[in-house]
């Protein structure tokens, strides 16, 4: 889990930190661009290589 969410939220109830959780998730795998994946999120790597039934050739450099 990242530390930006955690390190900076005090979650006033359960409810609360596993809605925020849920959604940092959801940024963090289907929006945020990561720079192991040529700077597309995991979600859409994933989608593509299911699609595909290959390896993304960005991830075998």
């Amino acid at each position: 889990m990242g530390d930006e969410l955690l390190n900076r939220e005090w979650f006033r109830s359960r409810t609360e930190a596993k809605v925020l959780i849920e959604r940092w998730r959801q940024f963090y795998n289907e929006q945020r661009p990561h720079s192991a994946h040529a700077y597309k999120p995991p979600a859409t790597i994933r989608r593509n290589w299911i699609q595909s039934d290959s390896i993304p050739s960005e991830l075998t450099a």
